[in-house]
């Protein structure tokens, strides 16, 4: 254990209960250096307590976890000032104005009143906010407050960038906005961990990614090479009329189809998996009309597949 930013072994959370729930079941990672990795799931899925517990806020129950080399558990202080942390809701001093959220993190990890206000200056500037430097922070839009929270968990400069979560609730212009925020982090070197329900999100950000449910990884890679290895070109959805027993019938029959891989019901639609797109498409919009054809959409592989083949339902919030 060395070379990578971040190092998880074994790692596992219970709580007794009751019921008891095991929210985290002994999980491995390895975050390398300067990467973006996400950890992809659905909400309950065990993101946010593994983030937890690499963050010190959460104490394991069995395992390990590292950041730069410091054992999160054996030296909480150590591993804090090497790690920003931005979590789901917003954690912004109501009490300070933009400029002061900054500033005093600054303080508060060690840098002088001078140092501390020239890296708040120098970060408002970097996430466009210098403007608002003496608004009150309940004053914000959503993307305004989640930048200026990323400005802040980075203002002492971590090894590690956590992010919870972190365009949940954002409008898709905030959203955007964010994503290249992260991008321009990424470009300067820092490592960032991201949790994520939102498969556009992982797919655009993230160098590699862990698909989690249920406290367990499921798999692990980068994006492109999680969706070469659902193993088809072209996935046709179908809505059809009828009964889930009727859905049930189309979907064997179109299993039968020459060229489909196989089909599946998802979510009240059935899933169609084409090795190609041109060859079966036909015989399979011929044989879902005779099943009460309603709609269909035609997409190549995506994150929300390689979920689907795993867990065989669909990743939704």
């Amino acid at each position: 254990m060395g070379a990578a930013a971040v190092e998880v072994e074994r790692l596992a959370k219970h709580y007794p209960g009751p019921p008891p729930v095991d929210a985290v079941k002994g999980i491995d990672l390895e975050v390398r250096r300067g990467e973006i990795f996400g950890l992809l799931g659905p909400n309950g899925a065990g993101k946010t307590t593994t983030v937890g517990m690499c963050t010190t806020r959460v104490i394991p129950s069995a395992g390990r976890a590292t950041v730069d080399g410091v054992d999160v558990v054996a030296d909480p202080p150590g591993a804090r000032s090497r790690i920003g942390v931005v979590t789901q809701f917003n954690t912004l001093d109501r009490s300070c104005t933009v400029f002061e959220n900054i500033k005093y993190h600054c303080r508060y990890f060690g840098m002088g009143h001078g140092e501390a206000k020239a890296r708040a200056g120098e970060l408002l500037e970097t996430f466009r906010l210098s403007d608002r430097a003496d608004a009150d922070v309940a004053a914000l839009s959503g993307g305004m407050a989640q930048r200026l929270q990323v400005a802040r968990a980075i203002a002492h400069r971590p090894v590690v960038l956590f992010l919870d979560e972190p365009t949940s609730g954002l409008d898709p212009q905030s959203r955007i906005a964010l994503w290249e925020v992260l991008g321009a982090l990424h470009d300067e070197g820092t490592t960032i961990i991201l949790t994520t329900h939102y498969m556009e999100e992982a797919d655009q950000l993230c160098d590699r990614l862990a698909v989690i449910d249920n406290g367990e990884i499921l798999v692990e890679g980068a994006p492109e090479q999680l969706k070469r290895q659902v193993g088809v070109a072209t996935v046709v959805r179908l809505r059809l009329a009828g009964t889930d027993a009727e859905k049930e019938e189309a979907r064997t029959a179109l299993s039968a189809v020459a060229g489909v891989e196989r089909a599946e019901m998802v979510d009240g639609e059935v899933l169609v998996y084409l090795a190609e797109r041109e060859g079966p498409l036909p015989a399979v919009v011929h044989c879902a009309m005779g099943f009460g054809l309603v709609d269909m959409a035609l997409t190549e592989p995506t994150l929300e597949t390689v979920f689907i083949q795993l867990t065989g339902r669909a990743l939704r919030d």
